[in-house]
């Protein structure tokens, strides 16, 4: 993300913190708030801290009219713009900035330790965020020095790779392989053919009288014979006038 100096970002607001003055420190030890007359803070009002690229803004304000009492920029955290004391975790030493190059150091307290909590986090947020863009920025400025990343096959190496679980495709069982000519295969022995049972042996007897009679009328005409009476042999008529027909009508051919 590119920084924009023209955008002021709200980063943390609490309602009422105390300004108190601080006498000047006796040693390298660090700051005491049991030093301050914590009874009689100098000013109270409102804090904001707001962000303007990475620099941070401690801004203390009228709670009514949003008057300006002081400021404190920051650059970075923890370091010597925000200090905290030694004895408290709702007290800290900060320094202000009037603009024209002077500054001093006032205590800035806190009526909850919540709000000295949230006060610590947000600074702290803000300058995390600072530190990665600065390491984003420096990967881009130099792609070289990103590593790489090594997938070749070195010398003597293979690679196995295993497939399971293969299933081959079911063929839907063996077809009926098909007669030759078109004719379909004979049914099983003791099967139905059109809900009648054959007899045993396969085959229909034929009767022996019908079998005569069969052979005596084939005498290669290619009309079929006509069925014979009851009485094989028929009645034998004298020869007249209408014995052709009778012969005709009886099956029987005249000799003469």
């Amino acid at each position: 993300m590119a920084e924009d100096d023209s955008y002021e970002s709200m980063l943390c607001v609490k309602p009422e913190v105390h300004v108190y003055k601080i006498p000047p420190r006796a040693s390298n030890r660090g700051y005491r708030a049991a030093d301050w007359k914590l009874d009689e803070p100098a000013w109270s009002g409102r804090m904001k801290i707001t962000a303007k690229g990475k620099k941070a803004f401690i801004k203390l304000e009228d709670r009514n009219t949003g008057e300006l009492f002081a400021q404190a920029p920051v650059e970075e955290y923890p370091g010597t713009i925000v200090e905290a004391v030694t004895d408290s975790s709702r007290y800290f030493v900060i320094r202000i900035e009037d603009g024209n190059g002077r500054h001093a150091f006032i205590g800035l307290g806190f009526a909850d330790r919540g709000d000295s909590f949230d006060f610590n986090v947000a600074l702290q947020d803000h300058f995390k965020w600072v530190k990665q863009e600065g390491e984003l920025a420096k990967l881009e400025a130099n792609p070289s020095t990103q590593p790489k990343l090594d997938l070749s096959f070195k010398e003597g190496q293979t690679i196995k790779i295993s497939i399971g679980n293969i299933k081959k495709k079911d063929g839907g069982g063996a077809k009926a392989r098909p007669t030759p000519g078109g004719l379909l295969p004979p049914p099983p022995s003791g099967a139905k053919v059109g809900g009648v049972t054959p007899p045993p042996g396969g085959h229909q007897p034929v009767p022996a009288a019908q079998a005569t009679a069969a052979t005596l009328l084939d005498f290669g005409s290619p009309s079929p014979a006509t069925q014979p009476s009851a009485d094989l042999w028929g009645d034998f008529t004298a020869a007249g006038p209408n014995s052709n027909k009778d012969a005709v009508k009886s099956g029987w051919v005249q000799f003469s």
